[in-house]
């Protein structure tokens, strides 16, 4: 299989985003990435036939207990990186909601060749680990040196990344009991990331 075209747009004025690695990385998920078969069933129908279609294309159709790697549908993926106010002003126009968040996953159009487009927030990602002051971290974060910030940045942006990746695959994360299918997969798409040394070098500047 062919890798899929990847266009990347870097808005953010300090974001250093390497292309080479992050199309890399997403070659990686397409390629690689196991959608658990419990997790399946919590798929939209629609996501649950382009897996069944998979499964027919890689000729395991009769391994129930086999999913075939990817899940992402095919075609053209967008990603974008934004700042915090254009990332909620996305929000704002196509879910009526202004506040910030840390990534919005656009489907795509089959027909067109279009896989989706996944918009993510630097700034919340920096602000998330303490690279950038503002509203405080999810979660009480130990003093790090720069080095590890930066590392550590990188990965949550890989996260953010990953995260609308899965959502175009067919995961959800709006009730507890798939947030957690969701979380679980996360997990395993960064190990397999991890593994191969390809969680890309983002960078602030």
């Amino acid at each position: 299989m062919l890798p899929r075209p990847i266009e990347i747009q870097n808005r953010h004025p300090r974001l250093r985003a390497p292309a080479a690695q992050i199309r890399r990385a997403i070659a990686l998920l397409d390629a690689h990435f196991q959608i658990a078969p419990a997790d399946l069933p919590t798929f939209t129908p629609a996501a649950r036939h382009r897996i069944r279609e998979l499964r027919a294309q890689s000729k395991i159709e009769n391994r129930k207990s086999k999913i075939p790697p990817g899940g992402c549908p095919p075609g053209e993926l967008s990603l974008v990186f934004l700042t915090d106010p254009a990332l909620a002003q996305l929000h704002a126009d196509f879910m009526d909601d202004p506040s910030a968040t840390d990534v919005i996953t656009f489907e795509g159009d089959s027909t067109a060749g279009l896989a989706g487009e996944i918009c993510v927030s630097a700034d919340t990602a920096s602000r998330y680990v303490g690279l950038l002051k503002g509203a405080a971290p999810a979660a009480p974060r130990p003093r790090r040196d720069s080095r590890a910030r930066q590392s550590a940045f990188a990965t949550e942006l890989t996260l953010y990344l990953v995260h609308g990746w899965l959502h175009l695959a067919g995961y959800d994360d709006l009730r507890p009991a798939k947030k957690r299918r969701m979380r679980a997969a996360e997990a395993r798409a960064l190990k397999l990331l991890r593994a191969h040394d390809a969680i890309p070098a983002f960078t602030l500047r």
